[in-house]
């Protein structure tokens, strides 16, 4: 088993600055779970405290059946990725990944075998003689997910890995480091600040905000059913227009939000004229944006639909997420 447990997680540095408040979460054998959350929302902290590269201050973290708080992390049967790739450039790629396990005085044939077996997997056979500095970004990531594969830990730890990439590269390691999940069939624990990586990637996301979990849910459920205006505003792109129900002739005790792909229904029961401030052509869509009352909006348009200085938008309500003026909590 390599389940996670979080029980009352707390961190809080010499300066009383408390960067972790309270966690509890459950990840499950073989999930694949992201965390995350803006810069300074405590997500790389979180993932630090489970390697054991950061003190708890209080609270408890099991791996397995494990308590780890005081266990080292080299005893903690976690590998950890990192955004840098922390390769050695004077090593070939075959070296690097087998770092580790000649530290640990594994057999050379032994050795052999896993980087061979990593090699494969990662479409480095072709690479094992060269160093890190002939190698693209996407190569040397591929070498630091090799050097962890070898180890065949409990739990996977990536902190950011793929934040170094062009959006092209992104893309095309995003869906290489599922495959790798799926056949490794091993716990992994990804943090980003994409929202995009987070909604593709996970089984269920995990959303932080100055040191607390706003939600845990799969993608398709903080997507469409956030518990509160900061999941709303984070998870989407471009993100959930808030507007005050006085500016939609409704409660004027509540904030409204809506998708900006649900403001071109041409039926809706809400009818709104706005002042296009500017529209982005974006291929496929066009997002065209403009203000209600005090609130900045936009809507996402398809392509062929022409956008001039005025936009009549319609609105269904049953499309609306309502929500307390005061806490930010959904009101359903």
């Amino acid at each position: 088993m390599s389940n996670v447990i979080l029980k009352n997680v707390c961190k809080t540095y010499d300066n009383n600055k408390t960067v972790i408040n309270n966690v509890n979460l459950e990840i499950k054998d073989k999930e694949f779970v992201v965390l995350v959350g803006a810069s300074g929302c405590g997500k790389s902290t979180l993932l630090r405290m489970i390697a054991g590269l950061e003190d708890i201050t209080s609270g408890e973290i099991y791996i397995g059946d494990q308590k780890v708080n005081n266990v080292p992390p080299k005893d903690r049967d976690i590998a950890f990725v990192f955004q840098s790739y922390a390769l050695y450039p004077h090593m070939t790629v075959r070296e690097n990944i087998a770092f580790g396990l000649k530290m640990r005085k594994v057999s050379k044939e032994e050795i052999d075998k896993k980087v061979k077996h990593a090699a494969e997997i990662l479409n480095l056979g072709e690479y094992l003689d060269r160093k890190p500095k002939q190698l693209s970004g996407g190569q040397r990531q591929r070498v630091a997910l090799g050097r962890a594969i070898v180890r065949n830990p409990k739990v996977f730890l990536m902190d950011e890995p793929l934040s170094n990439l062009d959006a092209k590269l992104r893309v095309q390691m995003r869906s290489e480091i599922k495959k790798l999940h799926e056949k490794l069939q091993t716990t992994f624990i990804y943090v980003t600040h994409d929202q995009t990586e987070a909604l593709t990637m996970g089984d269920r996301i995990v959303l932080l905000n100055n040191g607390d979990i706003q939600q845990v849910d799969t993608p398709e459920e903080v997507y469409n059913n956030p518990k509160n205006t900061f999941v709303a505003g984070f998870i989407g792109s471009p993100q959930m227009n808030f507007i005050d129900g006085r500016d939609l002739g409704l409660d004027e005790n509540y904030v409204y939000g809506i998708r900006p792909e649900k403001m071109n229904m041409s039926d809706g029961d809400i009818k709104i004229q706005a002042d296009v401030e500017i529209s982005e052509m974006l291929g496929s869509e066009k997002i065209a944006y403009f203000d209600i009352g005090e609130h900045k909006c936009c809507a996402k348009l398809p392509s062929e639909y022409s956008i001039g200085n005025k936009l009549d938008i319609s609105i269904n309500s049953s499309d609306l997420y309502k929500f307390d003026k005061q806490t930010g909590e959904r009101i359903y």
